[in-house]
C-alpha cells in the first residue's frame, strides 16, 4: 500500500471510530432524531472518503502491476465488481 495512503487512510478510519462511538453515546443519550441521522450520514460519508481512497491506492498499485503482468481482465473484472456492488 502506498505509505501516504496508508496514512491518510488509518487517520480516516480513527475519525470514522470516534463518529461511530459518538453516534452510540447520543443513542444511549437519547438525542433527537434528526441528530442522530445527522450523525449517520456524516458517518457514510467518511466511509466513502475511505473508500474512495482504497481505491485510489488499488487503481495506483494492483491495477497497473495487474496490467504489466497481463492481467487486464482480471483489474477490469474487479473493478466492475466493486463499481456494480458500490451502485445497487
Amino acid at each position: 500500500m502506498n505509505p501516504l495512503i496508508k496514512k491518510r487512510s488509518l487517520r480516516r478510519l480513527k475519525i470514522i471510530c470516534g463518529q461511530v462511538h459518538g453516534l452510540e453515546r447520543m443513542i444511549e443519550n437519547e438525542c433527537y432524531c434528526i441528530d442522530l441521522i445527522n450523525q449517520s450520514l456524516a458517518i457514510r460519508e467518511a466511509l466513502l472518503s475511505l473508500e474512495k481512497l482504497i481505491m485510489e491506492n488499488h487503481l495506483a498499485t494492483h491495477v497497473v502491476e495487474q496490467i504489466k503482468a497481463g492481467q487486464s481482465k482480471k483489474a477490469v473484472k474487479e473493478v466492475l465488481s466493486i463499481y456494480k456492488f458500490a451502485n445497487r
